[in-house]
């Protein structure tokens, strides 16, 4: 078995926004279907969000 890392990074321009999209994901039929394609070919093994905020101020 070959391990393949794929990093995705998202620049959101608000949280708002992004939980409008993660609303959208559960109900929406193309989000459905895509998430189906996901789900039964098992392709994805681990999946991670990490959310991060800067320890110093940028000015």
């Amino acid at each position: 078995m070959v391990a393949i890392t794929c990093v995705v990074h998202y620049t959101i321009d608000s949280l708002a926004a992004y939980e409008q999209y993660r609303a959208r994901f559960g109900v929406d039929p193309e989000f459905v279907a895509a998430d189906r394609i996901r789900e039964e070919s098992g392709c994805v093994l681990r999946y991670e969000r990490t959310f991060m905020r800067p320890l110093l101020p940028t000015d």
